[in-house]
């Protein structure tokens, strides 16, 4: 089959043949059709957060058909559409049994960023305990990237507690961003979105934001108090991650407001324990999300209520082409690789 192998950190990934994967008896093969294409690849291709052993093939966000299952798998059968669910948990700790998987400790790997085969190929295997079925009326692209930037969204704006009536800022309007602002306007807040480009803030007006803030041309804080009659905001989500982001975010947030982190780079950012204490901060991580709220957001994606963050497609003999016109910024949502089966 062909695959997109990664040699070398910092080098083009090689399209060519390797071995098509053969499945265990628990394990479903994939024909994989469309597969989404993000920053944590890019940290991948840099060795930065994740470093596979190489050779390896990236790719979190695959929709494809099964095509082949073991011998124990029951639930699944040839022809099936599905995604995945790509953290390898062990299904035994606390965080596992309180259906917070993806935070388990003794997690072996995760589909196209550690020591799994991703979805940069013609197909794929996966446990059948880790696919989910795709609902009617979903296209493979869209699909595809609720394995990543659906459920990441919808466990970051579930995360924030976000309430009825509140003002969330949430920082960078691209694959993740475009699915927080719709998930956060249905949650019934008010939504500001922020991004560096007017072409990026236009499409926050359009999935829902009720203001957005270019950052290239406004003061971030100074526009959030504004709006905010001097307030500020009750809760910032910040899917960028970078030192500038989290600062312009702290800057934002009023009296008792969190601030959810999303994204992240390199950069640090100092923290202000007497701010922090004396006006009740509240910072909160989140990673990606359980399996459920993959489950949820496939809902949510099928009945209508969330709109396709898929602004760019590219064949995936030019994917070098597409993980460069990403790293340039020039994706105004989210970019999907259509494999040669998938077109």
């Amino acid at each position: 089959m062909k695959a997109a192998v990664l040699k070398q950190f910092g080098k083009p990934l090689v399209v060519e043949d390797v071995p098509k994967p053969q499945p265990d008896d628990d394990q479903v093969l994939v024909k994989v059709m469309a597969c989404g294409i993000d920053g944590t690849d890019l940290k991948i291709l840099d060795g930065f957060g994740y470093a596979p052993q190489l050779p390896f093939i990236l790719g979190h966000e695959p929709a494809g058909v099964v095509e082949q299952v073991g011998a124990r798998v029951t639930r699944f059968k040839p022809g099936d559409r599905v995604i995945t669910y790509n953290f390898f948990v062990c299904g035994r700790c606390r965080l596992c049994l309180a259906g917070r998987e993806q935070l388990c400790p003794n997690m072996t790997g995760a589909l196209g960023v550690r020591n799994w085969q991703g979805g940069y190929a013609e197909y794929l295997k996966m446990p059948a305990s880790q696919i989910v079925e795709i609902p009617p009326g979903i296209d493979w692209p869209d699909a595809a990237v609720l394995s990543d930037a659906g459920i990441t969204a919808f466990h970051a704006v579930d995360r924030s507690g976000l309430k009825l009536g509140e003002t969330v800022v949430i920082f960078g309007v691209g694959g993740v961003g475009s699915f927080a602002v719709q998930i956060a306007r249905l949650a019934g807040a008010r939504v500001i979105a922020v991004d560096q480009t007017a072409a990026k803030t236009q499409r926050a007006l359009q999935l829902g934001a009720d203001e957005v803030i270019d950052s290239s041309q406004q003061d971030v804080s100074e526009t959030v108090r504004d709006l905010t009659g001097g307030w500020g905001a009750d809760c910032v989500i910040d899917i960028v991650g970078k030192q500038a982001t989290i600062a312009a975010g702290m800057d934002s947030l009023a009296n008792g407001a969190r601030l959810v982190i999303v994204g992240y780079t390199p950069e640090e950012y100092p923290l202000d324990g007497k701010r922090m204490a004396q006006n009740e901060l509240k910072i909160i991580g989140t990673r990606c999300g359980p399996k459920r709220d993959l489950i949820n957001v496939a809902r949510m994606v099928a009945s209508g209520k969330l709109q396709s963050v898929v602004t760019d497609r590219s064949p995936f003999e030019k994917v070098n082409e597409a993980l460069q016109r990403l790293r340039s910024g020039k994706v105004l949502g989210r970019l999907v690789l259509d494999m040669p089966s998938g077109v």
